[in-house]
């Protein structure tokens, strides 16, 4: 087993630091040692990142010798999530024109046609690392390294809900309104957070998300009826 480094975060946290390396395996371990402790009533909540795992306990209910004690036991016999099935959201994307408008610098900046750029971006799955920034935001692995492109070097004060961002080595989907600084390529007619909606987020951590490119008459169609509330999101599992 890789070394894990444990560290305390102030009085009421430990960080649980394992390889930097940002990976489906390191992923795999942090989802099943959250599942090993997530019934534990010490513990008071669990913040993933790609490579560790920050536990706030409760102090007057546990010592942080005991409760790292038991985090190194737990830690002992960690194993890799070993998901029978992969459940993959379909996220439909209309790219370019209005809604992409910095595919033309990708395109320039990587020296790909605009159609290759989709092509590619819709060609894999993407694992959902952690959610985090905003609500639904999600932390996408396994962009294709052909599209990697850096991020504004002024980031904009508003973009829409719903645009589809390339930033440095990762792509993702802005679920709200909000200031941001990626290259964006596209937008999902989906809401992937609404607050009226049960669950509130379309997805979670250790989900997978292929982006499915749409015409813009079809952006339209699947808009209107997510607008009247008749849209039924599609995922599959393999």
């Amino acid at each position: 087993m890789d070394e894990i480094i444990f560290s305390a975060v102030g009085e009421q946290g430990i960080a649980v630091l394992f390889e930097q390396k940002i990976s489906e395996e390191t992923n795999g371990k942090i989802r099943f040692l959250m599942e090993k402790l997530r019934k534990r009533k010490e513990i008071r909540e669990m913040i993933p990142a790609f490579c560790s795992l920050l536990v706030f306990y409760d102090c007057r209910k546990i010592s942080y010798s005991r409760m790292k004690r038991i985090l190194e036991k737990e830690a002992a016999g960690l194993l890799a999530v070993k998901s029978g099935q992969k459940k993959i959201h379909i996220i439909p994307v209309c790219y370019g024109d209005t809604f992409g408008e910095d595919i033309g610098y990708v395109s320039e900046y990587t020296g790909l046609k605009e159609e290759e750029i989709i092509r590619l971006h819709c060609g894999r799955d993407y694992l959902i690392y952690m959610l985090g920034f905003l609500p639904g935001f999600a932390y996408l692995g396994g962009l294709d390294e052909r599209i990697f492109c850096p991020r504004l070097e002024s980031p904009r004060t508003r973009i829409m809900a719903g645009s589809i961002g390339i930033g440095g080595e990762q792509t993702g989907i802005y679920p709200l309104d909000s200031p941001g600084g990626w290259r964006l390529i596209g937008k999902t007619p989906l809401r992937p957070y609404d607050v009226h909606r049960n669950p509130p987020i379309l997805y979670k951590m250790g989900d997978y998300i292929r982006f499915q490119s749409v015409t813009r008459d079809e952006y339209d169609e699947i808009s209107a009826k997510v607008e009247q509330g008749i849209y039924r999101h599609r995922y599959i599992t393999q």
